[in-house]
């Protein structure tokens, strides 16, 4: 393009010249796969034969900063709908993306976000087959937004959901928590730690895929995005109508980010996260399932952070010490049962804190952090 076309303008979304042009050398430049190279209204593309069900997901990203450490809004985009497709047991196939681009936002950029979903796209083993791009004017947007969906295969057999909890199963998390919404933050609002902070956005499809392999009767997953962990575990509690307790001292996070969230006065349980699974499996695949997260390009990190009960009755009550592993070692306080402990509600998560009291985790009131994603 020549040097007065550097910069996205309004001919680029008029259906003409212009936009062949862009279309041609920007995403077919980057993306290229044969379906789009087709060039019709439509991506059509094969679905396994064994398969009789496809899973499907859809998600608009407007995150601001652009770029961030550790990703931008292209990975961002790839990552968010392939890891939807993927939590429910489905092989992610393909995807569609459809660009908001504002007048005179630089075509560097654009091209830099494109590579950027290129590279995640072949990372995960998805194919981009489709796609949309309209330019508004000058103020009516903030430079690119972008929306993915993505197409899966489900095997037979395989059947997740938040509904499928059960008491005596243990919720896993694949690494460390709040790395993206801090990361971003920190970056929007130009503030530095003396530890870099970046996001942790990555496709995670092979990493459920090694989880199911290891742990088969697992119940569910859920990537812990907008409202965090405590969301996640809220929704699956009052799915399944069971209470969650999770070991405050068993979820991992790194220093940096424990820090910054003191300082700033978030709860971490709550803060965005775009490279992190949650899992629940029967306690007797557990340490399967927690092996085959570590063995795992992004789960090296990984956890066994709580456990599902019934209620919180005199007859429910478990202590720590009876969990299958909360990663640390047993004290005597340990040991000794929640007696004192009324009950609460089913579809409830509780947080054990480290000096032996407990707290009911809310799921987020209002928002957080905006368009962290």
């Amino acid at each position: 393009m020549s040097a007065q076309t550097d910069f996205v303008q309004l001919g680029h979304g008029s259906g003409g010249q212009m936009m062949k042009r862009i279309i041609d050398e920007v995403f077919l430049e980057a993306f290229g796969s044969p379906e789009l190279l087709a060039g019709n209204d439509a991506g059509v593309a094969d679905l396994p034969a064994s398969s009789d069900r496809i899973a499907m997901s859809t998600d608009s990203f407007v995150v601001t900063p652009q770029f961030f450490p550790g990703g931008d809004i292209g990975r961002l985009a790839v990552c968010g709908t392939v890891n939807d497709v993927a939590t429910s047991g489905a092989r992610p196939l393909y995807l569609s993306c459809g660009f908001i681009l504002e007048e005179g936002y630089p075509l560097a950029d654009l091209r830099r976000i494109c590579r950027s979903m290129a590279q995640t796209a072949q990372e995960a083993g998805v194919r981009i087959i489709t796609g949309d791009t309209k330019v508004v004017e000058r103020g009516k947007a903030d430079g690119v937004y972008i929306n993915t969906a993505g197409v899966g295969a489900v095997p037979q057999g395989i059947d997740l959901s938040g509904a499928n909890c059960q008491p005596g199963d243990v919720v896993l998390v694949s690494g460390t928590l709040g790395d993206h919404g801090i990361a971003v933050m920190s970056q929007r609002e130009g503030l530095a730690f003396s530890t870099p902070i970046v996001s942790d956005a990555a496709p995670l499809n092979h990493l459920i895929a090694a989880v199911l392999n290891a742990a088969p009767r697992t119940r569910c997953f859920r990537d812990p995005t907008r409202g965090g962990l405590a969301s996640t575990l809220n929704e699956f509690a009052q799915a399944s109508g069971v209470v969650i307790t999770v070991d405050e001292d068993a979820v991992p996070v790194k220093p940096e980010v424990r820090g910054a969230c003191e300082m700033l006065g978030y709860d971490v349980l709550q803060v965005a996260n775009e490279g992190k699974m949650v899992a629940v499996v029967p306690a007797e695949e557990a340490q399967a399932a927690l092996a085959a997260m570590r063995a795992s390009k992004y789960g090296e990190d990984a956890a066994i952070i709580g456990e599902v009960s019934p209620c919180l009755g005199a007859d429910a009550r478990r202590s720590s010490a009876n969990w299958p592993s909360m990663n640390r070692a047993d004290t005597a306080s340990d040991q000794a049962p929640d007696a004192d402990i009324p009950a609460i509600p089913t579809g409830s998560v509780r947080v054990r804190t480290p000096w032996g009291s407990t707290r009911i985790l809310d799921m987020l009131v209002g928002e957080q952090l905006p368009r962290i994603c």
